[in-house]
């Protein structure tokens, strides 16, 4: 595609480069819904979402200690985390039964990605503590990121930009369809 530079007043200078557009991401980056505190009562989303019907809370499968869904503002397609139910922060302070479940949900999580999407690999793991670089430190979550060989191209690494190829509640319903009973 060889287009001349359309002049664009007010637009700044033309330099052949298409947009991408990803408004939905500002809400993440102004910190909308976002915990006021490290309670559970502080506007925890991974206290609410389990509230809401699976398909409004992007929720995958549910347990008795644990659930996972699809994350919200994804680092590649399909990235998911699994939850304890309980508030609580810090992976050491997981009973027996909590780490047990959330070792099962992370395994089952891999099994569904690879039916659902031929996903080739994970990256797989937790940020305790925002110096870690949790999001949202105050509840433990764990992240299982699908990875397939040449994900990592010219948007993420040059543009700082990911592309999905469908909206999450399409994701979401093909991941819950492929999860493991």
């Amino acid at each position: 595609m060889d287009s001349e530079p359309i002049e664009q007043a007010g637009a700044g200078a033309p330099d052949n480069f298409q947009r991408l557009w990803t408004p939905h991401r500002m809400a993440y980056i102004k910190g909308e819904n976002k915990p006021t505190g490290s309670g559970k009562d502080d506007g925890c989303p991974f206290c609410e979402i389990p509230k809401l019907p699976d398909e409004d809370g992007l929720i995958l499968a549910r347990g008795s200690a644990v659930f996972a869904l699809l994350n919200l503002y994804p680092y590649n397609s399909g990235h998911l985390m699994v939850c304890p139910y309980r508030h609580v922060a810090d992976y050491a302070d997981l009973d027996e039964a909590e780490t047990a479940e959330l070792a099962e949900f992370t395994k089952r999580a891999t099994l569904a990605l690879r039916k659902a999407s031929g996903a080739q690999g994970f990256n797989v793991g937790m940020n305790l503590g925002g110096v870690a670089g949790a999001g949202i430190a105050a509840h433990l979550h764990q992240h299982v990121v699908p990875r397939w060989g040449g994900d990592t191209n010219f948007m993420p690494v040059v543009g700082h930009t990911r592309v999905l190829p469908q909206l999450l509640r399409d994701t979401r319903d093909l991941i819950a369809d492929a999860w493991p009973s």
